[in-house]
């Protein structure tokens, strides 16, 4: 093995198989692997590997705290599913601008002591 595949085999054994990994993580992880890294994608993948062995904390999806999205497309808020995105479009500027907005309105229903679920933040939603 080289040195790339040893810090790949350490991530995915810290990381559930990957399963913990953002996606954008996740394919880092899988081009490095296969060998496509540029020197900038290199140092992408050392920093990703001195955040898992520092204890992992996935990435606020768009940057929305509290708001997570897995490798399925299916998107969290804490610990709850709330949405599920195409992963080919969940990272486009439109999909920024949704998650924004279900971060927003989720953080309103916490406020207000109220379950938080896709029923409640999408498709019951009152503003």
């Amino acid at each position: 093995m080289n040195v790339t595949s040893d810090l790949a085999v350490h991530i995915l054994q810290n990381t559930n198989d990957g399963e913990d990994l953002d996606p954008q993580h996740l394919k880092l992880l899988e081009m490095a692997v296969n060998g496509y890294l540029n020197e900038k994608g290199h140092e992408a993948f050392t920093k990703l590997y001195d955040d898992v062995v520092a204890g992992y904390q996935k990435p606020w999806f768009h940057g929305v705290e509290n708001l997570t999205i897995d490798n399925t497309g299916y998107v969290r808020w804490k610990s709850n599913v709330v949405e599920h995105y195409d992963l080919y479009w969940a990272f486009s500027t439109e999909a920024k601008a949704q998650a924004q907005e279900l971060g927003r309105r989720c953080g309103i229903l916490e406020e207000k002591g109220i379950d938080i679920d896709a029923r409640t933040a999408i498709w019951e939603w009152v503003d």
